[in-house]
């Protein structure tokens, strides 16, 4: 069992159905999270000059939430990944 907390390994023992799987320390092709910030990186955000944090923030908040509104983009960021997932709404 690759998780190495013993009360983690124990409460995964106890549910049936359930396993663990080891994944690799860094693998960002695994995370649909890094295609996400792939996408607004050369799209939405490419051509922003921004000088602090706060803007920074602010931004991205704001064009993450503007991306919940296209689920056909949100569900190829998933797609696009080598993990099995199975989603609720094939489009």
């Amino acid at each position: 069992m690759p998780h190495r907390a013993r009360l983690v390994q124990t409460y995964i023992r106890e549910k049936e159905g359930w396993r663990s799987e080891l994944l690799p320390p860094y693998a960002p092709e695994l995370n649909p999270t890094e295609n996400v910030w792939g996408y607004m990186k050369t799209n939405s955000m490419a051509n922003e000059a921004l000088d602090d944090l706060s803007d920074l923030t602010q931004s991205a908040r704001r064009h993450g939430r503007s991306l919940q509104r296209h689920e056909r983009l949100l569900r190829s960021f998933l797609k696009h990944t080598p993990l099995f997932l199975r989603l609720k709404k094939d489009f």
